[in-house]
């Protein structure tokens, strides 16, 4: 019997908390969990964001973003300097640049481990069809 619309929609959440837990585990070396290497993340594809705009890339409220900033500061993997007007602008130090680029390795295999079951014709179906479901 195939899967419900609902049971799908379920499903994809289960895998992506699957991964998350996978992708938490293996960060956990260097001293980082998967949110705090998800805001590196998005700060560096987007130089100069401020701190709300980070907090929308990263399905955050600004408060939470700016106490999450506030560690990633402690820790010494961001700084924040002043931008125009009120805005503050973090950008990566050089710790916060290999961390990331550390992560990004880490992640990447824990999404190549999740899809591995799947072949390359399966993965460019699955690809399709995510694009058209979040473009609908």
């Amino acid at each position: 019997m195939a899967m419900s619309i609902p049971e799908m929609g379920h499903a994809v959440k289960r895998l992506q908390v699957k991964q998350h837990r996978a992708a938490s585990e293996a960060l956990r070396p260097l001293n980082v969990t998967l949110v705090q290497w998800d805001a590196l993340r998005h700060l560096r594809a987007h130089p100069g964001a401020s701190l709300h705009d980070l907090a929308v890339l990263t399905f955050q409220t600004d408060q939470a973003f700016g106490t999450l900033a506030a560690r990633l500061e402690a820790r010494g993997l961001i700084r924040r300097v002043a931008g125009a007007g009120r805005a503050i602008r973090p950008e990566l130090t050089p710790e916060g640049e290999r961390v990331f680029t550390e992560g990004r390795e880490i992640t990447e295999e824990v999404a190549r481990t999740s899809f591995s079951t799947l072949g390359a014709d399966e993965l460019a179906v699955l690809g399709d069809i995510l694009e058209r479901l979040l473009a609908g």
